[in-house]
């Protein structure tokens, strides 16, 4: 494939360089789906489900490395590349504690060197993981935002303030949140007229489904790696209903028209260099079709991992 399009991640070596030790990564659940004012509930079942789709998957790991037969390339993966640091502190009546424990869950895996993995748990989560990575050293965030949805709600009488779908705009109004580098991908169909004023107002870039579909996944990719390059740090933020239902059926909300599985996957390993956390929310067990969302998401996790061992310009092969 085209270099500029090749995932990013470090094969057999090249000859003389020195390559840069692996990034290391860090699991964290978040089983809370008390802020799923819409929708189904059912998400805080999705951390053991996607951990144990992960553990099945990395049974591949060989002599501390693993294959991937997407690139034709083996990847280095050392005992201590991901970690699983457990379940933060969740209070299922307390939606203001678990934000709070989340934050702290991410600000203390940064910290320490790690790259964290928030798993939820309901999208609710999106502002902590933000607020946890913009806390956790000096420099802006910016959040590549994969959902169906905008999740730009400022709040009404049902939902409130923090619910989930209110997790970008509470994050927009983080400090150091460069609103104007981050960009919203893989929305469709409806959504609040008050929430296009507040795109527009504050520059927020977003790219639907439709023309992900229409220019394809890399030239999208390309956009997006330059849009967020003004930030010094990036937060992926995936809600499960970026893709389509019919590749994700266990998700809160079910949206026609959304990615494929392969693009989701396509998305994920290419920015995945570029990305310093994760959060992958609204995976649901309660209406997934045997594990079938679980495993995605497993494997959303997992490239990101492999991919992303290598952060960008330090590998061969990687984007620009």
């Amino acid at each position: 494939m085209p270099a500029q399009h090749a995932a990013a991640a470090p094969a057999s070596g090249r000859p003389g360089a020195d390559p840069l030790p692996p990034r290391r990564f860090e699991l964290l659940g978040a089983p809370f789906d008390g802020a799923a004012t819409l929708g189904w509930p059912g998400s805080r079942y999705a951390p053991e489900r996607i951990r144990a789709a992960l553990g099945w998957m990395l049974q591949r790991r060989e002599d501390g490395r693993i294959y991937c037969l997407d690139h034709g390339t083996t990847h280095p993966f050392p005992d201590d590349l991901l970690t699983d640091g457990g379940d933060v502190h969740t209070v299922a009546h307390d939606l203001a504690a678990t934000l709070d424990a989340a934050a702290d869950g991410v600000r203390g895996a940064v910290r320490a060197g790690r790259i964290p993995v928030l798993l939820g748990g309901d999208d609710s989560l999106l502002y902590p993981a933000a607020r946890g990575l913009a806390e956790a050293a000096d420099g802006t965030v910016a959040v590549i935002h994969l959902d169906a949805h905008l999740d730009l709600l400022d709040r009404n009488e049902q939902q409130g303030t923090h619910s989930h779908s209110s997790g970008m705009r509470r994050a927009a109004e983080l400090p150091n949140l460069d609103i104007a580098s981050s960009i919203q991908l893989a929305s469709r169909h409806f959504n609040f007229p008050s929430s296009l004023r507040f795109r527009e107002e504050r520059g927020l870039r977003n790219i639907p489904a439709t023309a992900i579909h229409e220019r394809g996944v890399d030239d999208v990719v390309d956009e997006v790696i330059a849009h967020v390059s003004g930030a010094d740090r990036v937060l992926l933020a995936f809600d499960i209903d970026a893709v389509d239902p019919a590749h994700a059926p266990g998700a809160g909300a079910h949206e026609p028209g959304g990615l494929t599985s392969f693009q989701a996957v396509r998305l994920v390993q290419r920015l995945a260099p570029h990305v310093h956390a994760m959060v992958l929310t609204e995976v649901n067990p309660l209406t997934d079709l045997r594990d079938q969302t679980a495993n995605l998401a497993a494997y959303l996790v997992a490239h990101l991992v492999v991919h992303g061992a290598a952060a960008a310009g330090a590998a061969a092969g990687e984007d620009d």
